[in-house]
This record gives structure tokens, C-alpha cells and sequence, in this order.
């Protein structure tokens, strides 16, 4: 783009890097935060992965900032293979001094798509508003859970399952474990075991039931094996009756020191431990979030709206996947498989990730609308502008997510198949929907208020993420001209290489 304006090979790489380059390294931070979320929640499956994915993108965003200028500088104006003719442009462009490429505002399929959304900023705002709680209305039914060992695919595995629990029990090998802490030799404890195994003996939702002692008799540990999945909600519910009502019944004030675990009751302190988390991810996520936007754009109402935007996207997603896989919406089309609930871990591991990604193309967006905003003060053009500009690159980038993402959508693990279909779902419906429509739509509607600061926050930092340098503009090329043999190019531009 800096060498359709004008500016030569060194000088375009300086200019992209005081003005995109800002973006990245915004945008990676938005992105790193929302990763680093995962760390607040203490399962170390978590922690370790957003760790692993917040380095990822350090390194790339070093990549972006370091190795991409330097590759760009050896390949040349040859980066734009296979378009030769805008290869032969540029260097007549370098040789004459004369623009070759025309800028206009309004011209190809984002700059008619803005200026649509121009015209009729509300129409546009409320049918995609309209599509986007649509699609999110589905999330008030979700149901969470593990999922059961039914929905694993063909195996030797899963064929061996159906043995055990048709000839059998289904939870004989993930039994629920009740530990007993204490002198198992006393007769208080084995008056109390006793009662315990009599008590699940009668009731015919477990099978066999035994107990054995620790070699120093000081834990006694009673395994009793579940007719149902254990990872059912069947199973569920007769674990939480364990613990709420039959051991403190049968142990009276000794209950605390009794223990129930296994698969059944690991499953249920996982949710609750992802439930008690929650409220701190999300006010990390969005708190940090709404400070890092506050001093990139240096708006009040910006960090708001980006914010909103973003809920919108998540939610949107979370939807499509309850109704594709919990209510079988097009589930046979898409192949995937129909289930009762949706993956424990997977809305808080597609919001830290969504809200990333969602975030960066925001970022993206808005530094070229502030860019265009801060040298014409005309906020509707600004938007204008920043669309056509970035419509292409966002939606291109999306489209390689969408692929990534749909890759895991395409095996035959349930968990996979939500996870990749809400990453794909909701980088596709953002990348079109939000920052091509409603985004643009809101800009407008909010007009200059957009870049209100109010005077109590004049002190922050002045961190702009867009350029601080005008485009170079070089003059148009008389009907006339033509260069003489040997002759200085008039117009041409001396600095750079």
C-alpha cells in the first residue's frame, strides 16, 4: 500500500512499520491477554495451554516485527507475484515521480460494501444485530457436561465398553471410591463401613460393592461400581447423593473425614472448579482488555463497544454449537454427532480464544478508521476508508482460520467437533457479519463521540496504534509529459532506496 503511494522500497518498509506495525504488536497483546486468562483457572490442562499458545504468539508477533520487514526488504516489489503488471507500475512509478494507482474512496466490493453501510447505518445495525442474537438465543438451553463413553467413536475400545456394561456394569472400570481417613480397626469406623456397604448393597443402582484397608489401617477405601456411565448424568446425580446425603447420614460429625473420587465425582469437582473460575477469567479478560483499548485509541466509548462486540461473537458461537450438537440442527449435514451436552471445558477455552482473535481484527480495523479520522476529522469517511482497506486482508485471514479450525471439526472426537466448529463459526460470522456490518454501523451512528476522552483521563499515555506519518502523495502525470533521454524524473522522490 506505502508504494502505491509513493514511497520507495525503505521508505514503504519504515512507514508499514510505524503504522501496521503498532497494530500487530496491539493486537498481539489483545490476544496474549486473552490467552493468559486460561492461567487463572487451576487445572494445569489449562494453565499449561495458555501458556504454550500466549508464546506462540509472542514469537509470531516478533516474527511480524523483525523477520517480516527483513524478508521483505531482500524479496522487493517481487512480494507481489503473480501481479506483474503492478510489478512493472511500481518501478515506473520509482522512475518517473508520477502516481500510477488511483485511490478511491468507495470503489471495489468493501468500499461499496461501506458505502451501503453508510447510507443506512440503522437498517444495517439492526439486521445484524437481529442475526447475531439469533444465532446466540440457543446458549439459554446449553447443558454441561462430560460427555458419554456412547458418543466415542468405533473402536476396540468403545466395542469393549458396550461389552462390560451390557453383560455387567457400565462403571466397572471407573467405580466410585469412598476413603475413609482413620483407624480402620476401631469399631466406631467399621460399625459405620459396615452400614455403608449394606446401604449401597440394597440399592440397585450400583453392582458389586467391596472394601478394602490400607496396609497401615489407617484408610479404608469401600469401591462401589455404577450401573450407569460414569461419566453420565446419571452417574453424577448418584455421586452428589453420596456425598450431600448418605455419607453424612451414615458418618454423622465424622463425614469430613470421609472422601468420595474416582471419574464420576473428578468430573464433577472439574465443573466446579471451572464454575467458581469463571468470574475472575472473564473480569481479567475484559478488564485488561477495556485498559489496553482505553490507551491505544485514547476512547471512552471505543473499549465499550469493542467489548460488546465481542460478547456478541462468543455468544453467537456458543449458540451455533447447542444447536447444532446438543439440538441436532443440520448435526447429520455437517457430519457431526448429536449429543445431550456440550463439552465442560470448552466455553471458557472458546471465549479466552475467540475474544483473542476477535479482538485483533478490531484492532486492525479501528487503527486504519483513527488513522483516516486524525488527518481529515471526517468520521464517516474515516470508516469508509478503514473498511475498504482492511475488508480484504481480514476476511482473507479469517478464511485460513476458518480452514485451520474446520480441520478439527472434521474428526471423530464430539469434543473436537464443537470445539473447531465454535472457532470456525464464530471467525467466520466476525470477520463478516461484525466487522464488515455492525462495526462500521456503530461507528457511524456514534460519529465523532467515537473519539470522545474525557478530560479526567487526558493523562494517560498517548500510545496510538495508528501512524503518526501522512501518506506519501505524489503528483498525477501530465497528459503531456514524457521523460527525455537521461533527463531527471520531475516529481521523483530522493530518500529511500
Amino acid at each position: 500500500e506505502e508504494r502505491r503511494h509513493g514511497a520507495l522500497k525503505m521508505d514503504a518498509i519504515e512507514r508499514a512499520g510505524g503504522s501496521a506495525g503498532k497494530a500487530v504488536l496491539f493486537s498481539g497483546a489483545t490476544v496474549i491477554l486473552a490467552l493468559c486468562g486460561l492461567l487463572l483457572l487451576p487445572i494445569n490442562f489449562f494453565q499449561g495451554m495458555g501458556l504454550s499458545a500466549a508464546l506462540v504468539v509472542v514469537v509470531a508477533v516478533a516474527a511480524a516485527l523483525t523477520l517480516l520487514p527483513a524478508m521483505v526488504r531482500l524479496i522487493g516489489d517481487w512480494a507481489n507475484l503473480p501481479r506483474l503488471g503492478m510489478i512493472r507500475k511500481l518501478r515506473r512509478q520509482d522512475r518517473n515521480g508520477y502516481r500510477e494507482f488511483e485511490a478511491k474512496i468507495g470503489t471495489g466490493v468493501w468500499g461499496h460494501l461501506a458505502s451501503a453501510v453508510m447510507r443506512r447505518p440503522v437498517a444495517w445495525f439492526v439486521a445484524s444485530l437481529a442475526i447475531l442474537l439469533a444465532c446466540a438465543a440457543p446458549v439459554l438451553t446449553m447443558s454441561i457436561g462430560t460427555q458419554e463413553s456412547s458418543t466415542l467413536p468405533d473402536t476396540p475400545y468403545t466395542r469393549g465398553f458396550e461389552v462390560l456394561a451390557a453383560d455387567f456394569s457400565a462403571g466397572l472400570e471407573s467405580p466410585v471410591q469412598i476413603v475413609i481417613e482413620g483407624d480402620a480397626n476401631s469399631a466406631g469406623i467399621q460399625e459405620d463401613v459396615a452400614s455403608l456397604v449394606a446401604q449401597l448393597e440394597a440399592d440397585d443402582r450400583f453392582g458389586e460393592v467391596s472394601f478394602e484397608l490400607s496396609p497401615d489401617n489407617r484408610l479404608t477405601v469401600v469401591e462401589a461400581i455404577t450401573n450407569a456411565d460414569p461419566f453420565s448424568r446419571d452417574a453424577e446425580a448418584l455421586v452428589a447423593e453420596l456425598r450431600d446425603d448418605v455419607v453424612p447420614e451414615v458418618f454423622g460429625d465424622g463425614a469430613s473425614r470421609v472422601y468420595l473420587t474416582g471419574a464420576t465425582a473428578d468430573t464433577i469437582d472439574f465443573d466446579a472448579a471451572l464454575i467458581e473460575s469463571l468470574p475472575l477469567v472473564f473480569a481479567f479478560v475484559l478488564g485488561l482488555s477495556f485498559l489496553l483499548l482505553l490507551v491505544a485509541f485514547r476512547s471512552i466509548l471505543v473499549p465499550f463497544t469493542s467489548i460488546l462486540m465481542n460478547m456478541l461473537s462468543v455468544a453467537a458461537a456458543y449458540g451455533a454449537v447447542v444447536a447444532v450438537f446438543q439440538h441436532g440442527f443440520l448435526a447429520d449435514a455437517f457430519g457431526f454427532t448429536q449429543v445431550d451436552t456440550i463439552t465442560n471445558w470448552l466455553p471458557v477455552m472458546l471465549f479466552c480464544i475467540l475474544f483473542g482473535l476477535s479482538m485483533d481484527y478490531h484492532v486492525f480495523l479501528l487503527s486504519r478508521v483513527r488513522e483516516h479520522f486524525d488527518r481529515t476529522g471526517d468520521n464517516e469517511e474515516a470508516v469508509r476508508v478503514g473498511l475498504q482497506q482492511t475488508g480484504r486482508l481480514i476476511t482473507g485471514a479469517a478464511l485460513i482460520m476458518v480452514a485451520v479450525f474446520g480441520s478439527f471439526a472434521g474428526g471423530r472426537l464430539v469434543e473436537m467437533q464443537q470445539m473447531g466448529f465454535g472457532l470456525a463459526f464464530a471467525v467466520l460470522i466476525d470477520a463478516t457479519l461484525i466487522r464488515t456490518i455492525l462495526v462500521p454501523a456503530t461507528l457511524k451512528l456514534c460519529g465523532n463521540a467515537n473519539w470522545y476522552l474525557p478530560r479526567f483521563l487526558r493523562w494517560l499515555p498517548d500510545l496510538r496504534v495508528e501512524g503518526e506519518l501522512a501518506p506519501v502523495r505524489l503528483p498525477k502525470k501530465p497528459a503531456t509529459w514524457e521523460p527525455g533521454p537521461g533527463a531527471p524524473a520531475p516529481g521523483s522522490a530522493t530518500a529511500g532506496e
